[in-house]
């Protein structure tokens, strides 16, 4: 009788025993496969399209009171932005806010992925009425801002200008692609010519073709800039926190 109560009790134990033991090795599995699959979205970002859940930013609501959807007059259209195109009110265009929303969350996404890296992203507007609005959401990122007049040699001959080896922008954000004269603004061109990816609010007299990521919508609107200008911040600060995460 001892003896049963002994066998049965060492085979209890066993068993207890197995069970913790396959109990760890699955939850070491489980932490492994989480560990493979994080650096797998990090080596491959474009399998995973919203790794930072940028999606969650905005509605299209938020993008139709914010005056978006509002673009210029019918006879300024450039021809390039057709596609962007819903409709005309009283002879003002109107944007597709579905396309907006799309190409925007795209751009979100990538800006997130260049704070994610570490890349230094750069602000740029030459609006004066958005210059504060501009340089307070670069600077709650923890980026980098030039809302003034622009000298076309910061980018293409920054070395000569500052005397020494400088780092140019991984990203640079334009809240508007033209200049008060309504010009192209020279910070589109310049990028292009050092192959330094770009973001820009192209409205409907605007032309999209130099631009990496280009966001159709209104970039005149004090309420469109200010929810641009929050939502970079926002994605930037994911990207940001994301890394973090990650070293951590």
């Amino acid at each position: 009788m001892i003896r049963t109560i002994a066998n049965r009790f060492s085979w209890n134990v066993g068993r207890c025993f197995t069970q913790a033991c396959s109990i760890n090795s699955e939850s070491d599995a489980s932490r492994n496969r989480c560990q493979e699959s994080e650096l797998k979205e990090i080596a491959d970002p474009l399998r995973f399209p919203d790794y930072f859940g940028v999606t969650k930013l905005f509605r299209v609501k938020d993008l139709f009171d914010a005056k978006v959807h509002y673009g210029h007059k019918i006879g300024t259209l450039d021809p390039n932005m057709k596609p962007y195109i819903f409709g005309s009110r009283l002879g003002h265009l109107i944007f597709d806010l579905d396309k907006t929303a799309e190409m925007l969350r795209d751009a979100l996404n990538f800006a997130a992925h260049i704070a994610h890296r570490g890349g230094i992203i750069l602000f740029v507007s030459h609006f004066p009425q958005h210059t504060l609005t501009v340089e307070n959401a670069a600077q709650q990122a923890g980026e980098y801002a030039h809302a003034r007049e622009w000298d076309f040699h910061l980018l293409t001959n920054s070395e000569k200008v500052y005397n020494g080896v400088t780092r140019l922008p991984d990203l640079v954000i334009l809240t508007s692609t033209l200049n008060p004269q309504m010009q192209e603004h020279t910070a589109v061109k310049d990028a292009a010519k050092m192959c330094i990816p770009t973001i820009g609010i192209v409205d409907s007299n605007s032309k999209p073709n130099l631009i990496t990521y280009p966001v159709p919508g209104n970039d005149d609107s004090p309420d469109a800039v200010q929810l641009y200008c929050n939502l970079f911040r926002d994605a930037i600060l994911l990207g940001k926190s994301k890394r973090l995460a990650v070293s951590s």
